[in-house]
């Protein structure tokens, strides 16, 4: 079969080539496997290419040998399921987040546990709802189970970047999901805005400037308890995050950095808890693997009611030209929501 991979080396985009390697085997256990009509490309593609993702301190232990197929998220077609497989059959239409251990999705066809796939949403096409599993479980997690907001709470939560794929989602597990009364993201661009403000964010602010004192010229009716980080460097938010916290809130991040100074803020004098959220974790160390199905699950449901909009923006044929631009587009720091790749015939 045809996947586009890193073949020789880690590095630029030019290392993603087109090659031909054997279709997966007959599934076993919980795995199936599912002929791809389409993935997205997430920041973390374009850092495991370059050879700098560092999420895990053992990554690059664990992934394939080269040729390493990448692609984080897909939707497609069933077309073999393993003994242990209950809930889907062959000809399902399905999306999912694969494991960051195993090859990727970048391919004709992907070998994925079953446990981690959802039918797809019947409103979305495939490249709507390839764009979605990565973003959504990332937001979810964090907010839900990481920064654990309750329904309705009267509080407000301050986004870092909106109008990006994690954070284009997370907007709206606040306001439509959680239902909190005050989402404040930040953006910089006229467009950025727009969109974010489409997605549920309820204020903007510009994080090119001092996002302290535009939080306080809002005079929102209800204090800022959760600050979610979804754009780097996560060290440069600390110190503006525990001064616009109220005491005993939380700040979660999802980016890596090697630095993080806390000291000198207020972290400790507000009794702030910062925590990291990350996708991979479950599949990673073979954790609570259900889960991501049923995060997914609940998505189609609520995207197919009309509560939840696709965050898709651009959409590039799936071939090694169109991975390489995606792979370009996203690093180049001006897109916003997500970029996908379809099979086109």
């Amino acid at each position: 079969m045809r996947v586009i991979a890193v073949t020789n080396k880690y590095g630029a985009t030019t290392q993603l080539t087109s090659i031909e390697v054997p279709k997966p085997s007959q599934p076993s256990g919980h795995d199936i496997i599912v002929q791809i009509k389409a993935c997205s490309v997430n920041p973390v593609d374009t850092k495991v290419r370059a050879g700098v993702y560092d999420d895990y301190p053992d990554y690059y232990s664990r992934t394939p040998a080269l040729p390493q197929i990448l692609g984080f998220d897909a939707s497609g077609i069933v077309t073999s399921i393993g003994p242990e497989v209950n809930d889907f059959k062959e000809g399902d239409e399905v999306f999912y987040a694969g494991s960051p251990i195993r090859q990727g999705s970048n391919a004709e066809n992907q070998l994925v546990d079953s446990r981690s796939v959802a039918m797809k949403p019947q409103t979305l096409d495939f490249a709507q709802a390839a764009a979605m599993p990565l973003t959504w479980i990332t937001a979810w997690e964090a907010l839900v189970e990481r920064l654990e907001i309750k329904e309705g709470e009267q509080a407000g939560i301050l986004i870092i970047n909106g109008a990006g794929g994690v954070g284009s989602v997370a907007s709206q597990i606040a306001s439509q999901i959680l239902k909190l009364p005050v989402v404040v993201t930040t953006t910089s661009r006229e467009e950025t805005t727009a969109f974010s403000k489409q997605m549920g964010a309820t204020h903007t602010v510009n994080h090119r400037e001092d996002i302290v004192p535009q939080i306080r010229d809002l005079h929102l009716n209800v204090p800022i308890k959760y600050i979610f980080i979804t754009h780097t460097p996560t060290s440069g938010y600390l110190a503006p995050a525990a001064e616009i916290c109220a005491p005993f809130g939380k700040v979660c991040s999802i980016v890596q950095d090697q630095e993080m100074p806390m000291y000198g803020t207020q972290f400790m004098a507000k009794s702030l808890t910062f925590v990291w959220a990350l996708l991979g974790t479950k599949p990673y160390y073979g954790v609570d693997l259900e889960s991501h199905g049923r995060i997914l699950k609940e998505l189609a449901r609520l995207v197919d009611e009309g509560t939840v909009k696709c965050h898709l923006t651009r959409t590039l044929k799936m071939d090694e030209q169109g991975v390489r631009e995606a792979h370009g587009v996203v690093e180049g720091g001006k897109a916003f929501g997500k970029v996908a790749l379809e099979v086109r015939g």
